[in-house]
């Protein structure tokens, strides 16, 4: 955390994300001792999804603002961002929806009822706005229901249906400077002093690393504040410049770890729903990843996306954890779920 501390006025962020990374420890060994079969009742993840749904409405009135954008609640002492929080229940949900209709899951209409469940959360965020949230939304939507067996025919209408309707609209409805706006957006190296100032100050940081990097405490770009908040959005290109090749290999290769560590105890699942639920995890970890390396590498639009276990912050530090907690809980519990449980997910139990 050296490079990410300018030499005066500094903020602690090593030993504040030191007491987060230790509540996370233990969120996650406390969850992975208690039985979260309770979360296959349909009820339940109404009742989780409703009120998330509700928080997220309630953010938008009486959330505090941050660089233009309602996205925590200020409880005085820490920040809470329910985003977070929401894409761990939509995983859940998504989960039990795909696990009680394995047998007619290739019918079309699941396509569009399973959207509904991300695009009610998907609307409240983009009001924030959080366009990088709502794309991990839709990031989650997509993997999930490429996985629970859903025709690929019919999922290729469907995005081809919407493939039409935004044509049209971008030759025949949007202004020029709606357009100048989506270019800016998938693209901001366009517009390098503006803009694209960001990810261009970070694509310099993650190049200037070369193979061996410039060692801890001498990275340049987030030392001399041209970096942006190189401890959260823009972290990786800290350490791509500190570290450098190697670093970065070995960053991807742990990550790689995890989702297949994730993906292995996901097929050890007892019934549909855990094996889905892992499947989420992996899905919302690796759209995380892709989005956040892709913008620190300039490849992918500007947004502010974690990288997990290393961007600053306690709200999804706690998510993450907490996910991989109830994996490790399902994996535990797995063994004495009775025949009645696979049963309830084809009876809508």
């Amino acid at each position: 955390m050296k490079s990410f501390t300018p030499v005066q006025g500094a903020e602690d962020f090593f030993g504040k994300q030191l007491i987060w990374v230790a509540v996370s420890f233990a969120v996650f060994f406390g969850f992975s001792f208690i039985d979260f079969r309770f979360l296959k009742q349909t009820k339940v993840l109404v009742t989780l999804f409703l009120a998330m749904c509700f928080a997220l409405f309630v953010l938008i009135i009486l959330g505090h603002i941050s660089h233009g954008h309602k996205s925590w609640f200020n409880f005085g002492f820490f920040f809470f961002q329910p985003v977070d929080l929401m894409k761990l229940v939509l995983v859940l949900v998504l989960a039990k929806y795909f696990s009680r209709r394995h047998v007619e899951i290739r019918d079309i209409k699941h396509i569009f009822i399973s959207a509904v469940y991300a695009f009610v959360p998907l609307v409240l965020v983009l009001l924030q706005p959080d366009f990088g949230s709502a794309m991990i939304i839709l990031f989650i939507w997509l993997g999930m229901v490429l996985v629970s067996g859903i025709s690929k025919t019919h999922l290729f209408v469907v995005f081809a249906i919407g493939a039409v309707v935004f044509t049209s609209l971008w030759f025949f409805a949007f202004a020029p400077y709606q357009k100048a706006r989506i270019y800016n957006f998938i693209n901001p190296l366009t517009d390098i002093h503006k803009t694209g100032y960001n990810v261009f100050q970070s694509t310099i940081a993650v190049g200037s690393g070369e193979l061996l990097g410039k060692g801890l405490g001498f990275g340049t770009q987030s030392r001399l504040k041209f970096l942006p908040v190189p401890q959260s959005d823009f972290i990786f290109a800290a350490f791509s410049e500190e570290w450098g090749f190697i670093g970065c290999a070995l960053i991807l290769l742990l990550y790689s770890l995890v989702i297949w560590r994730i993906l292995r105890t996901a097929s050890l699942g007892a019934s549909n729903f855990e094996i889905l639920y892992g499947m989420g995890i992996a899905i919302l970890f690796m759209g995380h990843i892709l989005v956040n390396i892709g913008m620190n590498i300039g490849i992918m639009p500007v947004t502010g996306i974690p990288l997990p276990f290393m961007s600053y912050g306690g709200s999804h530090l706690l998510i993450e954890f907490s996910g991989l907690g109830i994996l490790m809980s399902m994996r535990k519990y797995s063994r004495s779920a009775h025949r009645d449980d696979m049963k309830n997910e084809f009876l809508g139990a």
